[in-house]
């Protein structure tokens, strides 16, 4: 069961804020701390200054205004360099139908894998087994 004096953190990154808002709300209800990042540059910087125990990772984004193409695989990328995020679990959520993107991502460390319309009690069942918590 989570320790509920010091819940578990799970940065979500995704572009679209309606995808960040229905699942910060699904895991908070669930008793997780959410941080969110819209971007790479914003997951990344979030990874370094308050290091998650999940990441919840979109595989597409539009292009940064410096035009530096960061998608999910370049992210995950950044976070196995991180001394303080190498080793956190990453959940892949995306829209991506692609079989290529899913072994892509699974070879490249990825824990789990999921195409949206996500079905969130199935990626919390996920989320509870990857963080070890037995909350039912």
């Amino acid at each position: 069961m989570s320790n509920a004096a010091t819940p578990k953190k799970i940065l979500v990154v995704d572009d679209n804020e309606i995808v960040l808002k229905t699942i910060s709300l699904k895991l908070q209800g669930a008793g997780y701390k959410v941080i969110t990042a819209i971007d790479g540059s914003a997951a990344v910087a979030a990874a370094r200054q308050d290091p998650p125990d999940l990441i919840l990772l979109d595989l597409n984004f539009p292009p940064e205004v410096a035009g530096v193409p960061w998608d999910g695989f370049r992210i995950m990328e950044w976070f196995h360099r991180l001394n303080s995020a190498n080793r956190i679990p990453i959940i892949v959520i995306t829209g991506s139908e692609n079989e290529s993107d899913r072994q892509r991502a699974t070879s490249t460390g990825a824990v789990a894998y999921f195409q949206k319309p996500l079905e969130h009690d199935n990626l919390l069942k996920v989320v509870r087994a990857t963080l070890g918590d037995t909350v039912r």
